[in-house]
């Protein structure tokens, strides 16, 4: 099973937010080193919990500060953009590292309503053009002709090049589903947004109504989870209670910066909030390597997946680190991969 990376760029407490986006270039580094398959860069709007605002420049740094693993957007919201400005910044980035560049699509604000106004003041018709929007944004970048009647049909996107990024689709829903199986492109399912809800029936949506295309002729799926390990359970527990924490102000709409474990264990709780982190501890996918391990491979195999993309969030970027340097070896993956 292919292990690759979910990167927000979590902004967290005592240090300045802009010190997450280099963190997410050493961290891809550290990933590469130890055999992930892919990096992907978030794209959120207007928060204060990740810095991670631009993926496409993102991308570029770490494309030119690594050599092998793949790199790319989880995604792109693609409703906030020109089909062609997005198709023209990703034929740039292949240009960088030919071969190694992902462009993940989706269809979510990355923010709330005012910012994504704000970031375009027709983002609601956008969002429900999204299909054609794919479909354009397909065109341009593999350099194939748009629709006969398209008025933009004789506009090329530059640079051209013997390669093209690699497309997917990304959802939470199965409207996501829909999209990547009539474009016949790879499709990942948002399982740390929904705790999995929906995620096996959506992916079982994809397969079933497939409708292979020339690169894809066989339907590609893969999951994104929220996932943690660490050397005992001890030190798991006491770093999964600042995300725990971090989870109990999101369910009430504050996108804050993520606590350190010193600070989340100092927070005085209700007794309906320890209900919830209680129970957001007996879904989570944390622990030793082994036992994070087993879950992701259980996972996998529920959802019919063979490509797994982790999201960790811890506060200290060596635990961050080390996280998927535990999660590596319990994989074996610079056996199989480097």
């Amino acid at each position: 099973m292919r292990l690759s990376v979910l990167d927000q760029s979590t902004v967290v407490t005592g240090r300045s937010p802009d010190t997450s986006i280099r963190e997410s270039i050493a961290l891809a580094q550290v990933c590469e080193t130890v055999g992930y398959h892919r990096y992907w860069c978030a794209e959120h709007h207007g928060s204060a919990s990740q810095a991670g605002t631009a993926p496409e420049i993102l991308i570029a740094a770490i494309a030119a500060t690594t050599t092998r693993i793949r790199v790319g957007s989880a995604g792109v919201m693609l409703p906030h953009y020109s089909a062609l400005k997005i198709a023209e910044q990703f034929r740039v980035l292949e240009a960088i590292a030919p071969g190694r560049i992902d462009m993940g699509l989706g269809r979510a604000p990355g923010s709330d309503g005012l910012t994504a106004q704000a970031l375009n003041p027709n983002a609601a018709r956008a969002a429900d053009l999204f299909p054609a929007s794919v479909r354009d944004l397909l065109a341009w970048v593999s350099g194939e002709a748009l629709l006969e009647n398209h008025p933009f049909r004789d506009i090329k996107a530059q640079p051209t090049g013997p390669s093209t990024p690699e497309p997917w689709i990304l959802g939470s829903s199965d409207y996501g589903a829909q999209v990547a199986a009539h474009f016949g492109l790879p499709y990942c399912f948002a399982h740390f947004i929904t705790d999995g809800r929906g995620g096996a029936e959506a992916i079982e949506l994809y397969k079933t109504s497939y409708r292979p295309s020339e690169r894809f002729p066989q339907p590609i799926a893969a999951v994104t989870v929220w996932a943690m390990a660490a050397e005992t359970q001890q030190e798991a527990d006491e770093l999964f209670l600042s995300r725990a924490i971090w989870r109990l102000g999101r369910d009430r709409g504050i996108y804050a910066p993520l606590p350190s474990p010193a600070e989340a264990a100092a927070t005085s709780l209700t007794e309906a909030e320890t209900a919830r982190i209680a129970t957001l501890k007996s879904r989570a996918l944390y622990g030793t390597p082994d036992h994070v391990a087993e879950r992701l491979r259980d996972l996998a195999a529920a959802f019919g997946v063979d490509e797994i993309a982790i999201l960790t969030t811890v506060h200290d970027p060596a635990a961050r680190a080390r996280s998927y340097r535990l999660l590596a070896r319990a994989f074996d993956l610079e056996r199989d991969d480097v």
